[in-house]
């Protein structure tokens, strides 16, 4: 009746190991995606808050001066996006040409606009998983999102 037990703990972790393996390498590859995105999205922030001050005291132009902004905030990501193109897109906008009918306005591209305009800056940005966990259930095996951030040029 009572049967020799020795091995049952160790085939029960067995079965059990490749779960729980699983599912910590998809909280740690969970946690770089998130990572990613808030210090992405912190750096185009910042990016814009600097362009719509209308300065460009990096001896630049105020796009290239925008993008170096974004590259400094990335801490080190910018340049790891798999995305081509790098460079994030630059659209503005005239309020005066604003109105409930036609809530698009007119658009410039690549341009960071001029006084009183709102500008929207965005960027899309590919990141690997760092494990192979997750890769089954990213399109590509790959992690791609796009930031934006939206402010008024000021006077300037």
């Amino acid at each position: 009746m009572w049967r020799e037990k020795r091995g049952q703990t160790l085939v029960e972790f067995a079965l059990v190991l490749p779960i729980l393996v699983l599912l910590l390498f998809g909280i740690i590859d969970l946690g770089w995606m998130f990572y990613v995105n808030l210090t992405m999205q912190h750096a185009v922030r910042e990016g814009t808050r600097y362009a719509v001050t209308g300065r460009s005291d990096m001896g630049q132009d105020r796009r290239s001066a925008l993008i170096e902004k974004i590259k400094k905030a990335s801490s080190g990501l910018y340049e790891k996006n798999l995305h081509e193109p790098k460079e994030p897109r630059i659209s503005v906008v005239s309020p005066r040409e604003l109105s409930f009918s036609n809530y698009t306005g007119s658009r410039r591209e690549e341009d960071p606009g001029e006084s009183g305009e709102i500008i929207v800056v965005s960027l899309t940005y590919t990141c690997a998983s760092l494990t192979p966990a997750l890769k089954p259930f990213l399109r590509d095996g790959v992690y791609t999102f796009t930031v934006k951030s939206t402010m008024t040029n000021e006077p300037f």
